[in-house]
């Protein structure tokens, strides 16, 4: 079900030779003459004089009509039809129909002279009034304006008044209009836009479900035909298509391709990605279009735009490198007299088993901290550090960068303090040191790379280093050399350590917190990480991305799945408020959260909607990255009957949609032998999910896993082993699972588990570890009990299975896990 049908196929390759007749000269035109004039968007004439280059559209004929022109009767007659519509022309007043500013009236010479004198009037008089009322929205020239003052200054932009061809459409139905639009996002860079159109479009959005009402993609890496694709999930696109009840076609699907590959081509042409864009597109909106006759016709827009800015310096991540794998570290900060932040961080570079004879305290008086050198300055070093952690107050850093970067200190640097920019008080301090770092990236040895400020740390296993100020009575870490396949990226170091704390089998290789990006991004080490062959999975929590690093991101992370690996990403600052926390607490500003998680999903990352699911789906990717998902159909089963309905309930939701698997014949017959000779026939009925009772024993748990991974017709199975049934053995001693010697690793087999119940019998741990070598499919593991069983949780993880404390989780993450692992296989296909 999850590949195309060939009349699909054949129509994806007829809606692919869709052509666009974009006139981008002739666009830059327009937008030149507005700029001539002083403005930087564009009066509802122009847009249509823009969207006609589009080449797609049939955009309305139109005739100003100045303040104090006095039109004659013929230029008021040379519209056709027996209606005109009459909108205010003003280069501040964007939604015209809330202050009366669009009127429908005949086409009468004196009716249209008389509306649009009192336009002219109405208009000026309800704005006032409205900024009034709402004084935050209105715009920055009439800010501290009120009365007569703010009244004469609205009636004075006032240009005129636009005389436009009345198209009646198709149909007033709800639904029948669209809107397209293109924004220059922040940290995405141009997105395109499309849905539900007309006054109503928020409202939509707002209780519509996600994806339903508006979809929206970053144009970089996008076509006509893809985003066509997302499109036809709308609501809008079934009722423009007529496939709802009583509804008939109103444009065909290339005209819509037509029309989305026309934008696309315009946004990555007035985009702050090209060079050679003359002018950079803020916002276009076509709200809405209405369709006549088989014709997209434009019944409002608008159009801000302004001159290109200067792009970033690139920073040299190659030196990425140096941080993570280094072969010399120094520290500034730790103290030979207390255990302050910089000795902590020493203590526990040193526990993770780097050598201290690579290592460096700088320090103007100590001779060494903890056996390890010091050095008097920077100026003394013998040669250029791989690592230097800095760890002072951050009125020091300032001066420390000049002094890292005119005497080549380091390749890379850890700046651990906060004050950063963190608040207003420190931003000037943070721009300082902003701006110091990219004059170094610019010289020819692009200067070092710097990670922070306001960082907890970075924990590289395959660098043998820790430099987290965390200590380990508070935090135990996992130690020894073991295989570990993820890495977990951190705008929020306390975020990082709490999920560690609460989870220690997560043990990723690297564990990066970025803090404040002052230099280094998120999509800078997304870039480092896509191509490390020691990383499949890829774990990141962001509140912000930089300027257009959302957009190098998103690239990144289709790199990387489209190289195997699997990204689970979870952004705060979804609301206003949360908007609001996170720029307190990093500096970074939240983009639009709709658009990152278009942008991200369709690069192929799973982005969870909380916390609790980021970790759901972490735990997934990091246990089941390998395992061959060839469809979505689940089979469940559990000794306790309300699993085994909940399993039946969250097969399907509205984020996802699995399907209950149909045992095959063999199966159902093995099952079947199986409840008969363990005498459960009069209790159990096999079907899918499975309710097996409480009086099953382990083998039976054991052997219906086996089973149902043998079957063809099974893609996936979730088992719950409830712990407080009389016939499961699940009193495992925390001594017996390994917790109590982590740093040898994870045990490689927990054979000397002890049951109190019935030591001499076959437990479901040992049966679980003879099998788990065999099973060919994605096993999840439910474990709904009290702390008692935590031992017996530690056990079965420690097998490597990923194991929830209740099936509703385990069902909804392993039902996103298997969609997104599906999608991306279908895209790379």
């Amino acid at each position: 079900m999850w590949g195309k049908s060939v009349f699909a196929q054949r129509w994806d390759e007829r809606l692919r030779k869709v052509q666009t007749n974009v006139d981008l000269p002739s666009m830059e035109g327009v937008l030149r003459r507005a700029a001539d004039e002083g403005r930087a968007t564009l009066f509802e004439h122009e847009v249509y004089q823009f969207l006609k280059h589009l080449g797609s559209e049939t955009p309305p004929r139109t005739l100003l009509l100045p303040v104090t022109a006095m039109p004659d009767d013929e230029e008021l007659m040379s519209m056709p039809g027996d209606k005109v519509v009459l909108k205010i022309v003003s280069p501040t007043i964007v939604h015209k129909t809330e202050v009366g500013g669009v009127r429908i009236v005949p086409k009468e010479p004196d009716k249209i002279r008389a509306t649009c004198r009192r336009m002219l009037y109405e208009v000026s008089e309800k704005y006032a009034t409205l900024i009034e009322r709402h004084p935050a929205s209105a715009p920055e020239k009439y800010r501290g304006l009120s009365g007569d003052a703010l009244l004469t200054a609205i009636s004075l932009d006032i240009v005129g008044v636009l005389l436009v061809q009345f198209m009646p459409p198709d149909s007033d139905a709800f639904g029948n209009e669209l809107i397209v639009g293109l924004r220059n996002t922040r940290e995405f860079g141009m997105v395109l836009t499309a849905g539900l159109g007309g006054t109503d479009t928020e409202l939509y959005a707002e209780h519509f479900r996600k994806d339903r009402a508006l979809v929206s993609a970053a144009t970089a890496n996008l076509d006509g035909i893809t985003f066509f694709e997302l499109f036809t999930r709308t609501v809008s696109y079934k009722k423009l298509a007529g496939l709802t009840r009583s509804q008939t076609r109103m444009v065909t699907d290339e005209q819509l391709v037509e029309c989305f590959s026309a934008l696309i081509k315009v946004a990555n042409h007035f985009s702050p990605h090209n060079p050679e864009a003359p002018f950079v597109i803020d916002e276009l909106e076509v709200n809405p279009f209405a369709f006549s006759d088989y014709s997209m016709v434009p019944l409002d827009g608008l159009c801000a735009f302004s001159e290109p800015r200067a792009g970033g310096v690139p920073r040299p991540i190659a030196k990425i490198d140096a941080l993570l794998h280094p072969k010399s570290i120094g520290i500034i900060g730790a103290s030979p007299t207390r255990m302050n932040f910089g000795r902590i961080i020493l203590n526990n570079i040193i526990k993770a088993g780097f050598s201290p004879d690579d290592m460096c305290c700088i320090h103007p008086t100590a001779q060494s901290v903890d056996g390890v050198r010091c050095v008097a300055g920077l100026d003394r070093l013998e040669a250029p550090l791989d690592f230097l952690v800095v760890a002072v107050g951050a009125d020091m850093v300032p001066d420390l960068v000049d002094q890292i970067v005119e005497r080549n200190a380091a390749q890379s640097v850890l700046l651990i303090p906060g004050g950063l920019g963190e608040t207003e008080e420190s931003r000037e301090r943070a721009d300082e040191i902003i701006a110091k770092i990219a004059a170094a990236h610019t010289t020819q040895s692009g200067g070092p790379v710097f990670c922070g400020g306001n960082s907890m740390g970075i924990i590289s296993h395959p660098g043998r280093y820790d430099t987290w100020f965390l200590s380990e009575e508070k935090l135990p870490k996992q130690r020894g050399t073991h295989h570990r396949n993820m890495a977990f990226i951190s705008q929020s170091g306390a975020f990082m350590g709490t999920r560690v704390s609460q989870w220690p089998s997560l043990d990723p290789a690297y564990l990066v917190s970025v803090g404040n990006q002052t230099d280094l991004t998120l999509g800078d080490f997304m870039a480092y990480f896509k191509d490390r062959p020691d990383v499949d999975v890829i774990g990141v929590y962001a509140e912000g991305f930089n300027d257009l690093d959302g957009l190098a991101f998103a690239r990144s992370v289709r790199a990387a799945v489209n190289a195997g690996k699997e990204v689970v990403f979870y952004k705060a600052g979804r609301t206003p408020e949360g908007r609001l926390a996170t720029s307190g607490h990093t500096a970074s500003l939240a983009g639009d959260y709709t658009v990152c998680e278009a942008c991200l999903t369709q690069a192929g990352a799973m982005v969870a909607k909380n916390i609790g699911q980021f970790e759901d789906l972490l735990r997934l990717a990091s246990r089941l990255h390998g395992k061959p998902i060839a469809g979505n159909r689940i089979a469940g089963f559990s000794s306790a009957g309300f699993e085994a309905v909940a399993i039946a309930d969250y097969v399907q939701t509205d984020d996802y949609q699995m399907q209950l698997a149909e045992f095959s014949p063999a199966t159902q017959e093995q099952l079947t032998e199986l409840v008969r000779r363990k005498r459960l026939e009069s209790l159990v009925t096999v079907k899918n999910p499975l309710d097996i009772n409480p009086g099953a024993d382990d083998e039976v748990f054991a052997s219906v896993i086996r089973l149902l991974d043998k079957d063809s017709r099974v893609d996936a199975v979730v088992a719950g082993l409830v712990p407080i049934t009389p016939a499961m053995h699940s009193l495992i001693t925390a001594a017996a699972c390994g917790v109590q010697n982590k740093a040898e690793g994870p045990p490689d087999a927990l054979g000397a588990s002890c049951d109190c119940n019935a030591p001499e019998k076959a437990r479901i741990v040992d049966e679980l570890d003879a099998l788990r070598s065999g099973l060919r499919k994605p096993l999840v593991l439910v474990v709904d009990g009290g702390r008692i069983f935590d031992p017996f949780k530690d056990a079965l993880e420690a097998l490597g299975f990923p194991v929830f404390r209740c099936v509703d989780r385990a069902m909804e993450a392993l039902s996103l896990y298997i969609k997104a692992r599906l999608t991306t296989a279908l895209g790379r296909r």
